[in-house]
């Protein structure tokens, strides 16, 4: 298949950031996708949230694996460094860039299919494991690829478009990040970019491992009365418990809400988040009250949406293996074979 690439002439105006970069120039190639795919709303408030943040394109890597979501890096931040891996193994391959090069922003894009059934267990694993990145699941519930069948994140007693009742239990990808350790755990939905490009930016500013699981419907097979996943479904049955804000550290902070209702998380770079409470009894600090009322309100047929859970003191992978800062293709030859007597030093040190 190929893709074709967008007109490289814009309005000279276009409004730019602190890098002097435009939108435009954190897009990719024209979407293939379906008219009105979900997903593609998701690559715009990726778009915008690099936009935003100032970010420099070449500062980011984005992988993906196999299925209409894993497509969808052609679609932005088309300067950007990117890698397509096999279905289910993207969580590998980005743990091995991570581990190589620390300076990059790592942001995975991945599917219901593609990390709930063949790559659930490299997604336990990169979870757990800590690696700083951002993991970003376009949830539709389905194989849009072949044809609609339920996948893993399906709901019990959903209908399929041609009356097939699914009679599976749910994987809960937002319950497995918490119970995995991810230390910012989010669930947003792609109709409402007012809440998933502050979710974004806060992920991105996070040091650790960062999980967004976003409601995506498939207009092809998902979107109809019956859908657990459809636009109006989620609409009706959205239940947020905050909105968010994030501030990098030269902005200021402007106490404009009402005492009780905003919530100021610091996080390791120095960036702030500020939680508007909608639920006024959440509390994202807690990682066990979260996993209690996502299942609560998922009881109760609630698609609960937010910032809900973080913790803004999380350590990473290369924080518990004490790795070197340099990347590795900027270790000299001595650094990286430092020889006989280094080995036995090492070796007698696990005696």
């Amino acid at each position: 298949m190929s893709f074709l690439p967008k007109p490289k002439l814009h309005h000279p105006h276009l409004p730019t950031n602190a890098l002097g970069l435009t939108r435009r120039d954190y897009e990719g190639a024209i979407s293939t996708l379906c008219a009105g795919c979900g997903h593609d709303s998701i690559s715009a408030a990726i778009i915008q949230a690099c936009f935003e943040l100032d970010l420099p394109p070449h500062r980011i890597a984005k992988l993906s694996g196999i299925g209409c979501s894993s497509k969808t890096p052609t679609y932005f931040l088309g300067s950007s460094h990117g890698f397509n891996s096999v279905h289910g193994r993207m969580p590998s391959v980005l743990t091995g860039a991570n581990l190589a090069n620390r300076e990059l922003i790592y942001l995975g894009v991945s599917g219901d299919g593609d990390s709930a059934s063949i790559g659930l267990g490299q997604f336990a694993h990169i979870i757990r494991r800590g690696v700083n990145m951002v993991y970003i699941v376009e949830n539709n519930g389905v194989y849009g690829l072949t044809k609609g069948q339920f996948s893993a994140t399906a709901d019990k007693g959903a209908k399929s478009k041609k009356g097939a009742v699914n009679g599976d239990g749910a994987i809960d990808l937002i319950g497995l990040a918490l119970q995995l350790g991810a230390t910012y755990v989010a669930r947003s939905f792609s109709g409402d970019k007012a809440q998933l490009v502050p979710l974004i930016k806060g992920a991105i500013r996070h040091h650790g491992a960062a999980f967004l699981d976003v409601i995506s419907p498939c207009v092809a097979f998902n979107n109809h009365e019956g859908s657990t996943k459809g636009f109006d479904y989620v609409r009706a049955h959205n239940e947020a418990v905050n909105r968010l804000d994030v501030m990098t550290h030269h902005e200021p902070i402007e106490a404009d809400y009402a005492p009780g209702t905003v919530e100021i998380v610091t996080q390791h770079d120095g960036s702030v988040l500020r939680l508007r409470k909608l639920a006024a009894h959440y509390d994202p600090s807690d990682r066990l009250q979260a996993m209690s009322y996502i299942q609560q309100r998922q009881a109760a047929g609630e698609v609960v949406t937010g910032l809900l859970y973080v913790d803004p003191e999380a350590a990473d992978l290369h924080d518990g293996l004490n790795t070197v800062d340099a990347p590795f293709n900027r270790l000299t030859d001595a650094e990286l074979v430092p020889g006989a007597a280094a080995l036995a030093k090492f070796n007698a040190s696990l005696r």
